[in-house]
């Protein structure tokens, strides 16, 4: 990274291009998992539901522990890359290779599969903590300008949108229904991975640095800096409950799509409708944030996210059509929610350099991940109880099953009401929220006027 002796207030177009690239890699991870990885097992491998959902959180909990300490020693790399290049490469050495395995396994079925998809998926997470952590700290390193951020992130958040697609169309047609296409999609993913975390190595070469010196506290020091850092801490909060509403809908959009919708294909037209508003409306939210200011347009963000769950429930009564301008609803506020929590993330952590004068980016980076990665996971383990509690069959494809009732009705309570309730808990979140660009501005001017945390 090139040191800068000014806090420059732009980013150039390659190193915003370069850093993008890395999204490739992060939204593939977190949606994938989300997305296909339940269905996987208790539709592939015959796992019971239940533990189907448990396998697919634990791993993820495990980000609780390794994330911050990923935080921390990015926070005290010093080499000629930067603290946090380093760091991109070694998740790259780990990530491809744990996520491949985790779909070209052994040929196990039941308990046994779910073991060890598991111990891959665990493996394979702490690849991702070692690429994802130090990358999410850059951009609030990159620029000191409150609003150069979002634009920076405008680019990362496209990228992010194409992944999604890649995971949520492309994955589905390679692995269809059987275990050879899922151990083929396993394996195009994996080089898909390691090509997005090598280019956002190589692309964030000549990226400005703007950070603090390194931090001299302990972990527990650091930890509790961030526990005592309010607008964290509230953000935090909030965007563990939009990630959380999210994970459960992806958990359940395979479902929803056989057997709400009556055709599995339907989940990549689902999809494509919850993609496509965040290919075109990242310059409006960008406007929206610069117009109302970020904390406002978050509130609609979820408002729209919240709606078109909502929508969504009429499905049976009014079709497949219906269905996916629900899902365009959904996807509107999807978009503004992505782009605008990481961009306040970054306002965060430049909020606590400029109080603290130390790096610790890394950290709350780490805890942020940590916290994402667990309560999206965790939203396969709620959609997973659903199912269980709607007396959801598991099965494998030489020996389909017609599911009751109950179950169908619990694969469309899952995908809509569960997560619209999240999503407006997210929303009170948001209004209690009020790091804004008038508050950081009054601290650009008054640093002495704000306190570090004590040791």
């Amino acid at each position: 990274m090139v040191s800068a002796t000014a806090s420059p207030s732009t980013v150039s177009p390659g190193v915003r291009l370069g850093y993008a690239v890395g999204s490739f890699c992060a939204a593939n991870f977190n949606t994938l998992p989300g997305l296909l990885l339940l269905y996987y097992m208790t539709n592939v491998l015959a796992v019971p539901a239940l533990l189907a959902g448990v396998v697919v959180f634990l791993p993820k909990a495990w980000d609780l522990v390794i994330n911050p300490l990923v935080g921390q020693w990015s926070d005290r790399t010093t080499s000629r890359w930067g603290p946090r290049r380093p760091w991109l490469l070694a998740g790259a050495a780990v990530l491809p290779l744990f996520f491949a395995l985790m779909f070209i396994g052994p040929p196990l079925k039941g308990t046994a599969a779910g073991v060890f998809v598991g111990v891959m998926f665990l493996i394979a997470a702490t690849g991702f903590a070692l690429f994802e952590v130090p990358y999410k700290a850059m951009p609030a390193e990159m620029t000191s300008n409150y609003h150069e951020r979002t634009s920076l992130l405008q680019w990362r958040m496209v990228f992010v949108a194409v992944a999604i697609g890649m995971s949520g169309i492309l994955a589905p047609v390679i692995a269809g229904d059987s275990l050879d296409g899922y151990r083929q999609m396993g394996i195009v993913f994996a080089v898909i991975l390691l090509v997005a975390m090598i280019g956002s190595f190589y692309g964030t070469a000549r990226a400005p640095y703007t950070g603090q010196q390194q931090s001299a506290g302990t972990l527990r020091f650091q930890l509790r800096a961030a526990r005592t850092s309010k607008p964290f801490l509230w953000l935090l909060g909030l965007s563990s409950a939009q990630t959380l509403a999210a994970g459960v809908m992806l958990a359940g959009a395979p479902y929803f799509a056989a057997y709400t919708l009556g055709d599995p294909d339907t989940k990549n037209t689902l999809f494509a409708a919850l993609i496509g508003p965040m290919l075109v409306t990242m310059p409006l939210w960008v406007w929206l944030s610069r117009r109302l200011d970020k904390r406002v347009a978050m509130i609609l963000a979820g408002v729209l996210f919240a709606v078109g769950d909502l929508l969504a429930i009429g499905t049976p009564a009014l079709g497949s059509l219906y269905a996916h301008v629900a899902v365009v609803v959904v996807g509107f506020g999807y978009a503004g929610l992505q782009l605008l929590q990481f961009s306040m993330l970054a306002d965060v952590i430049a909020y606590d350099g400029a109080v603290s004068g130390e790096r610790r980016g890394g950290v709350f980076t780490g805890l942020w991940t940590a916290a994402e990665n667990a309560v999206q996971a965790f939203g396969a383990t709620i959609y997973g109880a659903v199912l269980a509690i709607g007396g959801f069959i598991s099965s494998d494809p030489d020996n389909p099953v017609t599911q009751p009732e109950s179950a169908r009705t619990a694969v469309i309570v899952g995908l809509t009401a569960i997560p619209a309730v999240i999503t407006i808990l997210g929303i009170w979140m948001t209004v209690r929220y009020d790091l804004t660009a008038e508050r950081l501005a009054a601290l650009d001017k008054t640093p002495a006027a704000e306190a570090a945390p004590e040791a």
